[in-house]
């Protein structure tokens, strides 16, 4: 069965490089990885696909072209049951966890991520696989310190990443690329262990 790895991000220059868009960029860096053919713009389904094999698995990459809290137009027609949903792994960002973390999870909740509501409610079932990225700063005791309020957490995730988080973001896609290939590879289980 072929897996779908989905990056939540909002399409348009202006978000180019926003903490918004991590799970898109990092999505992006996956196929540079794995030496996926080209993405090609598909208008039909509002989505920038790429396909190509992980190991002997097949997989599509899947980054939609609607805005965030409509993420799952595009997926739903790529995940047509509970056990399609199950070969999806998702990947955005996660303001409760600073930049440079990465945590896995199994049929879990969206966490107020619009994205992810969005996508749970179009495949009809929360077990799939998530790939959180952190983008939030933090204290040197490794503590999040989160924007506070709603204008204050839109402001920030809309902001673009300065240039010393966008080399410690190279550094945490790779560790990203890494959990992709392992939870096709060898399953999600194995993934979760050795990444979390």
């Amino acid at each position: 069965m072929t897996w779908i790895i989905v990056g939540l991000g909002n399409p348009g220059e202006e978000y180019i490089d926003t903490r918004h868009n991590t799970g898109r960029m990092a999505v992006e860096f996956f196929a540079k990885q794995q030496a996926f053919d080209e993405w090609k713009e598909d208008k039909k389904i509002k989505a920038r696909v790429d396909r190509g094999s992980v190991g002997k698995s097949p997989t599509i990459l899947v980054n939609p072209d609607t805005f965030m809290n409509k993420s799952g137009v595009a997926v739903a027609k790529f995940v047509k049951s509970q056990k399609a949903a199950e070969k999806m792994i998702v990947v955005y960002d996660d303001l409760d966890l600073p930049l440079g973390k990465i945590k896995l999870s199994f049929d879990r909740g969206s966490g107020g991520h619009k994205g992810v509501e969005s996508i749970t409610r179009a495949v009809k079932t929360k077990k799939f696989v998530r790939v959180r990225v952190g983008v939030s700063p933090s204290t040197a005791a490794g503590k999040v310190r989160k924007p506070e309020g709603e204008r204050g957490v839109l402001d920030f995730i809309l902001a673009r990443f300065k240039p010393a988080e966008m080399q410690e973001l190279k550094k945490v896609f790779k560790t990203v690329s890494e959990a992709l290939e392992t939870t096709i590879t060898e399953g999600r289980e194995v993934a979760m262990n050795r990444f979390n």
